[in-house]
């Protein structure tokens, strides 16, 4: 095994990481990741108040399979300094994750308005505090994972993570939007190039990573020494493989076929109701579903259907006429199968 990074005495045998996501990087999705090669993933964002507070659900959103390989790591969010570190070390000792994530680029308005995520852009002294906190309370590598800011008239980033890396932290990841962004427009390599031009840092370059190409540019563009895959790996885990063989090995590998990426989607959907049980895998897997699909022929009218059907078996059976009307060139007999589904509502 090459080792090309060194966190803090943590050896990384890539420069592929996955981002935490909320609704997104869940257990079973996560499981997946693994089997298409993510090296180091994290969790969803978590509740530093709901951890110390016993709120079992949140403790839940953190579960770690340690037989599995790869390196995985616990992301917590909050505004305050002692919180934080009580929450950073109870996931240190009840969970073993190998490395510990600080969210400071969350732009949801629930989490903001709290003082937590981005908000912490406007405050490059308080995350710094947070950090110290974090960093002090175990003895895992922290990361941090941040904006260029909370808009484009507050460009904070290299005060932050000039401020974290003082504190303690091993590497910052870097999202080239601001808060006031979201996700629209485009993400800023050259800001976050930049700030990794700017110190001998571990820099981690995230946003609008969608292809193996894009991760490719991204590393040579910016000069971070990792990049991070969000949004693109949502219904394509495949982008992990194939971003990995061509940064990683030089090689540049195919992405899925129609059938894989229903087969897929097919074998997701049934491990989350393994998981979750199905009153509650199917409504959180329709936004997969949709992803495995999208660009696809007819995938709107699909995805229609799906977000209405509330029981497995029936979700299974539209996916495997879909898959089959797409490979063997049965369109005119799917689309009567979709009026007949219509007509049974």
């Amino acid at each position: 095994m090459i080792i090309v990074l060194n966190l803090n005495g943590l050896e990384i045998n890539t420069r592929v990481f996955i981002a935490p996501m909320a609704g997104v990087t869940d257990y079973p999705y996560r499981q997946i990741l693994r089997e298409f090669g993510a090296g180091v993933l994290f969790t969803e964002m978590i509740s530093s108040q709901g951890l110390i507070q016993g709120n079992r659900r949140t403790e839940n959103l953190i579960e770690i399979n340690h037989e599995k390989p790869g390196i995985i790591g616990v992301q917590i969010f909050g505004e305050d300094p002692s919180i934080m570190a009580e929450a950073a070390a109870l996931v240190a000792e009840k969970h073993r994750p190998d490395l510990l994530d600080i969210n400071m680029g969350c732009p949801a308005r629930k989490v903001v308005s709290t003082g937590a995520g981005a908000a912490l852009m406007q405050d490059p002294k308080q995350a710094g505090q947070i950090t110290r906190a974090v960093a002090r309370a175990v003895e895992l590598p922290v990361t941090v994972k941040i904006r260029l800011g909370w808009d484009s008239s507050n460009l904070t980033a290299a005060r932050v993570v000039d401020r974290t890396l003082e504190a303690g932290a091993a590497a910052v990841t870097v999202h080239g939007r601001t808060r006031e962004q979201f996700y629209s427009g485009r993400a800023d390599w050259q800001a976050i190039a930049k700030i990794a031009s700017s110190t001998s840092a571990l820099i981690i370059g995230n946003g609008d990573i969608f292809t193996a190409e894009d991760t490719r540019k991204m590393l040579e563009t910016t000069g971070c020494q990792a990049v991070m895959l969000a949004r693109g790996i949502q219904g394509n885990p495949w982008l992990v493989k194939t971003s990995r063989s061509l940064v990683d090995e030089g090689r540049k590998i195919p992405g899925p076929t129609v059938e894989k990426r229903i087969s897929r989607a097919l074998d997701h959907l049934q491990r989350a109701i393994d998981y979750y049980g199905q009153d509650r895998a199917v409504p959180l897997m329709r936004k997969h579903l949709s992803w495995y699909i999208k660009s696809l022929p007819h995938a709107a009218r699909v995805r229609d259907r799906i977000n209405k059907l509330t029981e497995p078996a029936r979700v299974q059976d539209l996916l495997l006429n879909y898959q089959q009307a797409l490979t063997e060139n049965r369109e005119q007999h799917f689309k009567q199968y979709l009026l007949e589904m219509k007509s049974q509502q």
